[in-house]
C-alpha cells in the first residue's frame, strides 16, 4: 500500500472544509485561499480550487463579487452565505466528533503496541 496516495487522499477529503474555515473570516480572492491552504502545509492548485469553489457556490454555500483590478482583469471575491455559515458550523461539530475518535482509537492503539 502506498502511504504517500492515503495521505493525498486524506488531504482531498478535507479540502472543502477548509475553503469554507478560510471564508469564515471574510471575503477572499482564490490566489489568496492557496496562500492560505500553503502556509498550512495543504498544497492546492488552481485547477483544483476553482471547481471546488464553483460547486460550493452552486450548492449555495459560497457567493461572490467582482472586483476591478489595477494589475490585470476583474477578480472574484467569495465569501460564505448564510447558508454556508451554518454548514460550516455543522462540519466543525462533526469534525469534534470524529477527531476526537479517531484519537482515542490512536491512543488504544498506542497503548497495546508498546513493549
Amino acid at each position: 500500500m502506498n502511504i504517500e496516495n492515503t495521505k493525498a487522499q486524506m488531504r482531498k477529503g478535507v479540502l472543502e472544509f477548509c475553503i469554507l474555515s478560510i471564508l469564515a473570516d471574510g471575503e477572499h480572492y482564490p490566489t489568496e485561499i492557496i496562500e492560505r491552504m500553503k502556509e498550512a502545509k495543504l498544497l492546492i492548485v488552481e485547477g483544483t480550487l476553482y471547481p471546488l469553489l464553483t460547486r460550493l457556490k452552486n450548492d449555495g454555500l459560497l457567493a461572490y463579487r467582482w472586483e476591478e483590478s489595477t494589475s490585470g482583469p476583474p477578480r472574484k471575491y467569495f465569501t460564505l452565505t448564510e447558508t454556508g455559515r451554518s454548514f460550516l458550523k455543522e462540519l466543525i461539530e462533526g469534525w469534534t466528533e470524529l477527531t476526537n475518535s479517531v484519537n482515542d482509537i490512536i491512543k488504544q492503539a498506542e497503548t497495546n503496541q508498546k513493549p
